[in-house]
């Protein structure tokens, strides 16, 4: 079922929303070599405490999961799409990081994820990480009363498809409010004109994630959560919470 929000509840999404940056610019900031995934799920976890809100991720177990995620943030490395679980792996320069962060303030939910290269960055992962940032500007942008939940998708897919990335067909976006997961499903390719009109207080999680190998096939960990590119390469993975407004869409987890 499809919730719309009321413009109150969309601000009091926002407030979540909030925390969710404020724990992403945290980890930003601390990600460097030599620093733990651990670490990096420490400082999340800080920042969400502090600001009164709750992890949506800890302890959280969807259908696929064989056990609850034992964190606060998803952190991906390298060619891990998403869902890597923070463990005792210490951050080299170069590599490329994705982290995914969700939280409930007030009980309503926030999920955005960043993506970046620690330390020396080859030109190749910033490219990557660039195109999945403008993937997601163009489906924000297509966030409209009228517009169609189709037209997100083919926004996301020909941004990584005319770059020569792979585009997970499995995986993509959800709604989002009083629960993380909710109604509709977002994929990451879609037919413009086609599929659910977007109407004004329907509240979208939207996230691109490019595998720089063109296939986009995947591979499931032996832990049943981290997903990554079958042949290797890198992948990369950005998220916002988005809200369909009668002016617009407007993104509720920015700083």
């Amino acid at each position: 079922m499809v919730e719309i929000k009321t413009a109150a509840e969309r601000e009091a999404m926002r407030e979540a929303g909030r925390v969710v940056a404020a724990a992403l610019a945290a980890v930003r900031a601390h990600a460097a070599a030599g620093v733990s995934l651990l670490e990096l799920n420490e400082t999340a976890a800080a920042v969400i405490s502090a600001a009164g809100a709750r992890s949506a991720f800890l302890h959280y177990r969807p259908a696929f999961a064989p056990t609850p995620f034992p964190a606060v943030i998803c952190t991906s490395v390298n060619e891990v799409i998403v869902h890597g679980i923070p463990d005792g792996y210490r951050l080299r320069s170069g590599d490329l990081l994705s982290v995914d962060c969700g939280a409930y303030l007030d009980g309503w939910a926030g999920d955005a994820a960043i993506s970046l290269v620690v330390g020396r960055a080859r030109p190749q992962d910033l490219e990557l990480i660039a195109t999945a940032e403008a993937a997601l500007g163009a489906a924000v942008a297509a966030c409209v009363p009228g517009d169609r939940l189709g037209d997100v998708g083919h926004a996301v897919a020909l941004a990584g498809r005319r770059a020569g990335y792979g585009v997970l067909a499995d995986f993509g976006g959800h709604g989002i409010g009083r629960a993380m997961h909710e109604d509709p499903h977002v994929p990451n390719h879609g037919r413009p004109g086609r599929g659910m009109v977007l109407r004004p207080g329907l509240v979208l999680a939207i996230e691109p994630m490019f595998v720089a190998g063109g296939a986009g096939a995947y591979l499931t960990a032996p832990d049943g959560w981290a997903l990554s590119s079958a042949d290797g390469s890198r992948a990369a993975h950005v998220e916002h919470t988005v809200a369909v407004t009668e002016d617009g869409p407007r993104v509720l987890t920015l700083p």
